[in-house]
């Protein structure tokens, strides 16, 4: 079968597509023939060797496969051959392992599907998983009403304006292009702000009559993270996920002192709470497999590639052009 590995960390050219031997699944196992593979930012950090959950080497740095049940280890039950399911490598006991034509994996780490459940769109649903956790299980001070969405048309940012949607609130989103503003109203955003061009935290503040917001949701840190303390209303949130531009440099306490009126609060999120809470973890997973499967979100796939493009497909996920999800297919 097809498989890639990394056996040298480095850029896209560390994709390497190989010849391994079909996995057969052991005694409480499957084996998936798969149809769509996620790509994602940790099989980037994966490739590049600098992954803090990193397997060894030589690794497959997939972490999301969707397709078929092909095989049956013994001791299994509740699987029939044919059946569409889902695997995340979140559920593994290691990360990666699933950019592969078969891929086996405990059959208690396997979510079902049902059958009219679109497969390119379940390889999506672990943005979703993340977006779900932050926007309903962070334990926000009081339910927000109103979010800003850093980066609206990411992959995540996409998850969160159509779950924010789907929970009543007003969204609000920020992009760098007019047709990053398209693609984010398209998904449900009520107002997008430039913010190559607009001062975002006064732009939000219009747009809420001056009341601020109930939740901030940011992946990018990095020196304007404290600034987004005056996008808050009373008792809001800013919650960072991520910190690609790196650590704020202003001091934080100082910065929320200067907003004592609204009572701020700061929070960091990261999805690897989970790592020891299986049944948190999975449930999350089934809210969003249950929403897809209710049509009540739209993943938004960006490409679709082939495995053999694999190299091309980090290559346009780092370019940070893609609309939404960035998938490939065997």
């Amino acid at each position: 079968m097809k498989a890639v590995l990394v056996r040298q960390p480095g850029g896209p050219d560390a994709l390497e597509m190989v010849e391994l031997p079909e996995p057969l699944p052991a005694a409480g196992q499957v084996q998936i023939r798969a149809e769509a593979f996620g790509v994602g930012q940790p099989d980037v950090l994966i490739r590049r060797g600098v992954y803090k959950w990193m397997p060894p080497l030589p690794a497959n740095p997939g972490n999301d496969v969707a397709g078929r049940i092909s095989a049956i280890g013994p001791s299994v039950e509740g699987f029939a051959i044919g059946q569409k399911v889902l695997l995340s490598a979140r559920d593994l006991a290691q990360r990666g392992g699933c950019y592969a034509e078969y891929v086996v994996a405990p059959a208690d780490a396997v979510h079902l599907l049902s059958e009219d459940v679109d497969l390119h769109a379940a390889v999506c649903l672990s943005n979703y998983q993340v977006a779900y956790a932050l926007l309903h299980e962070c334990r926000h001070p009081r339910a927000p009403a109103s979010v800003l969405v850093i980066g609206a048309a990411g992959g995540v940012g996409t998850a969160l304006v159509q779950l924010a949607k789907l929970a009543q609130m007003t969204v609000i989103g920020t992009v760098s292009t007019e047709e990053k503003a398209e693609f984010a109203r398209r998904n449900g955003a009520d107002h997008v702000i430039f913010y190559r061009r607009e001062d975002v935290v006064a732009r939000t503040r219009e747009l809420t009559k001056g009341e601020g917001v109930g939740l901030v949701l940011d992946h990018v840190c990095g020196p304007e993270f404290t600034g987004y303390l005056g996008a808050l209303g009373k008792w809001g949130t800013l919650l960072s996920y991520n910190a690609f531009a790196g650590l704020p440099e202003e001091n934080l306490m100082a910065a929320m002192r200067n907003h004592l009126d609204i009572c701020p609060a700061v929070r960091c999120f990261s999805f690897h709470i989970y790592d020891h809470d299986r049944e948190g973890r999975r449930a999350l997973m089934r809210n969003v497999i249950d929403a897809l499967s209710r049509n009540a979100i739209r993943p938004a796939i960006s490409a679709r590639l082939k495995l053999d493009d694999v190299r091309n497909a980090h290559a346009l996920l780092e370019q940070g052009s893609a609309l939404g999800k960035i998938i490939m297919t065997p």
